[in-house]
């Protein structure tokens, strides 16, 4: 019976999950009713079960989903999180925040690491934001693979004389896309722009490395204008900006299968 209780609060995470990161890559929000049917969902499995079978556990429970609650508070105040990624990993705090041995192991040796035994949505961070950064050196070998390929530079005119860092930031997050596919897509921002035109200097462009809402028409109209008067290509710099929820459901889907990822690198490194 404490199977199908675990296999329950897993089940009802992942669905709530991968909900929430379809609705925030299609629109951008997760409306706080997911939230609010996935907590107390989750809140009633996990006491249910740890009454009837483990009630010495409840100070770590207590402890775990305090601990992983301030932090995923100080992650969204501090502009690391959205709110929607806040509210997941509080709600994912109390469904649960032990990894579930009862019902699975990890298939990488040394998976089970003790922190994911004691606070799991921890784990499940450190996947995410390492997930994450693997997409970015995917970027990264994708835009310096377009470079062999076609012969282009990555950053003609005026980019080119823009900083390395932020052309670093641009690489590992964006790549080139036609205008037409910012004017269709809402949710792909630019990730640079038009600062001035003068008589004498012509055009000046200049990357953005934090794209925005606030604007953004905007600057898809100015990119836009420019590339149809031909002053500029027809593709620019831009970022399709995914999620960090999506990042998320993943990372909780490694750690579940594969366990904490960090810890087992950590173990190679050090033999």
């Amino acid at each position: 019976m404490q199977l199908i209780f675990a296999a329950a609060r897993v089940a009802v995470t992942l669905a709530f999950l991968i909900y929430a990161s379809w609705s925030d890559y299609k629109t951008r929000e997760v409306t706080n009713k997911v939230w609010a049917l996935y907590a107390p969902i989750a809140l009633a499995l996990s006491i249910a079960e740890f009454i009837l079978y483990d009630q010495a556990i409840f100070p770590i429970f207590a402890l775990s989903a305090g601990l992983t609650t301030i932090f995923a508070l100080l992650l969204f105040y501090t502009g690391a999180f959205g709110g929607a990624d806040s509210k997941a990993f509080m709600c994912i705090a109390v469904a649960l925040p032990f990894f579930p041995t009862i019902l699975l192991t990890p298939l990488l040796p040394d998976g089970l690491s003790p922190l994911s035994q004691i606070m799991f949505p921890m784990t499940i961070l450190s996947n995410s934001v390492l997930i994450a950064a693997a997409s970015g050196i995917f970027l990264l070998l994708r835009n310096l693979i377009r470079r062999l390929t076609t012969g282009k530079a990555l950053f003609e005119g005026a980019l080119a004389k823009e900083s390395i860092g932020k052309k670093l930031v641009v690489l590992i997050t964006g790549q080139k896309f036609p205008i037409a596919t910012l004017k269709a897509k809402w949710h792909v921002y630019p990730m640079e722009d038009i600062a001035e035109e003068t008589s004498e200097a012509g055009l000046k462009r200049k990357l953005t490395i934090v794209p925005r809402d606030e604007g953004r028409d905007a600057v898809v109209e100015r990119l836009s204008k420019a590339a149809e008067a031909g002053k500029i290509e027809g593709k620019v710099w831009a970022t399709p900006g995914l999620p960090m929820l999506i990042f998320v459901t993943i990372g909780l889907i490694a750690a579940l299968s594969l366990g904490d990822i960090i810890w087992v690198l950590v173990h190679i490194l050090l033999g």
